[in-house]
């Protein structure tokens, strides 16, 4: 849809990382006026669904097929009822809503998407991490390792791994080993820092940092096996080492549309 219409029945929302408080105004707006929710229960905290919708019919979709969900939302709207389709983070990274928003374009049912706080901007707020820094990265790549689910060959990880980017990489700390060796392949060293995030913003959160080197042992000893988040690059090395370069953004000689810088 080219606009969002208030008046449209079902919503497509994101719930942010999982600290209750980082869903977006909208979106705690739209769950407090629904009728109907479907949450991702495995992901979704369900705190978060009696906090903003007390009152709502709710359904957890972990156990739920597509032709399920959809069917509960199609019912929501025969019945002139709000429906909340409530996903972990950002619906637009791994929400798998591309299939379901098909669906209800088959059925001939509006909808529109309400952004969230996705989990790598979590984990980066946890390591207190710009990922893009001038003359280290300006690049962040966001992406996972080929596993139940494909990826294209040209995004295989050791290809992507040659830019030296930022990584941002999703569903795949349980082959930890296999990151480490593709990322290996490509412009990354052994010594190249590292950082994997669980579950970040929850109460239970866990940090683990480190290098290639070390990483898979660490997040082994951690137990850390779904739900995490691993960060790799050059960027890492700033808050211990220094930055290189800051930006000229606030740089008292550069002039942009707002400030005339000043010449010494």
């Amino acid at each position: 849809m080219s606009s969002v219409v208030e008046s449209t029945i079902v919503h497509f929302v994101g719930a942010g990382p999982g600290d209750a408080e980082l869903i977006t105004v909208k979106g705690a707006r739209l769950l407090r006026e629904s009728h109907v929710v479907v949450y991702a229960g495995s992901l979704v905290d369900r705190e978060l669904v009696r906090t903003y919708a007390p009152q709502a019919e709710v359904y957890d979709s972990a156990a739920m097929t597509l032709e399920e969900t959809t069917a509960v939302l199609a019912q929501a709207v025969a019945d002139d009822k709000l429906a909340v389709r409530l996903h972990t983070g950002d619906p637009s990274i791994y929400g798998a809503i591309q299939e379901q928003m098909a669906e209800l374009d088959a059925l001939g049912i509006g909808y529109a998407v309400v952004p969230g706080v996705t989990s790598a901007f979590a984990a980066a707020a946890t390591l207190k991490q710009e990922l893009t820094l001038p003359e280290v990265s300006q690049t962040v790549i966001i992406t996972r390792l080929a596993g139940r689910t494909p990826v294209p060959e040209r995004e295989k990880l050791s290809e992507i791994a040659r830019l030296g980017a930022t990584l941002v990489i999703y569903l795949s700390v349980s082959m930890i080993e296999r990151v480490v060796a593709e990322l290996l392949e490509g412009a990354y060293t052994p010594a190249t820092p590292v950082a994997v995030v669980a579950r970040a913003s929850w109460p239970d959160e866990q940090t683990v940092e480190g290098t290639l080197a070390d990483i898979a042992g660490k997040v082994h000893e951690a137990e850390i096996g779904k739900q995490a988040i691993i960060l790799v690059g050059d960027v890492l090395k700033a808050r211990r080492e220094g930055l290189k370069s800051k930006s000229l953004l606030y740089d008292k000689g550069f002039s942009h549309e707002f400030r005339k810088g000043i010449v010494t």
